[in-house]
């Protein structure tokens, strides 16, 4: 449960982004999500850029439409503004139903495997209990809309249980894993 008290830092992760999984009704060809370039439909999700909240915890939604909008993971190594948190949040879909691990780094020089699953994007339920944040009731392939099947933009968290201060997250080497934007929460204080 989310108190008042939790304290939430977005974290800057457009230095990363790779790839473009979000695009208009007159630009389907611009999405690029998997392998036959399906991508969310723009005009059901976020402006770009804004401050947005999924089950009380605040997420910077990518830019929309404007290039690439979240990180196809490859194992990058995501600084994070160093601190104690409990929780490392995600808005993320996968190409498929994918389990991973992140790695967290600590300022100590210690290093947690932790797990990710995140659920398809493709009209699929939440297998791992993650929550919807956001679902294009249509679906963009490189030439037309497809209508009847919808995409699905999950909220997820990873456990931070060491307690010292966290420097950085190493996303996993699964490119079927995209994330559109990264929050860290502290405990009480």
């Amino acid at each position: 449960m989310l108190t008042s008290s939790a304290i939430f830092d977005p974290v800057d992760i457009s230095g990363h982004r790779n790839n473009t999984a979000i695009s208009s009704a007159t630009e389907t060809g611009a999405g690029a999500f998997n392998v036959w370039g399906n991508s969310f439909a723009a005009e059901y999700l976020p402006e770009g850029e804004s401050l947005v909240h999924v089950a009380g915890v605040p997420f910077r939604f990518p830019p929309v439409c404007e290039g690439p909008d979240n990180v196809r993971c490859a194992g990058q190594f995501i600084p994070v503004p160093e601190g104690r948190y409990d929780w490392v949040h995600v808005l993320a879909a996968a190409e498929r139903r994918c389990e991973d691990t992140v790695e967290l780094s600590f300022g100590d020089g210690s290093v947690d495997a932790e797990p990710l699953r995140v659920s398809d994007f493709w009209a699929a339920p939440a297998w791992f209990g993650e929550v919807k944040a956001f679902e294009s009731p249509v679906m963009h392939y490189p030439h037309h809309v497809q209508r009847g099947v919808s995409a699905v933009m999950w909220a997820q968290r990873v456990p931070v249980t060491r307690r010292a201060d966290l420097a950085g997250v190493r996303f996993p080497r699964n490119i079927a894993v995209h994330v559109f934007a990264v929050t860290l929460q502290r405990g009480q204080s």
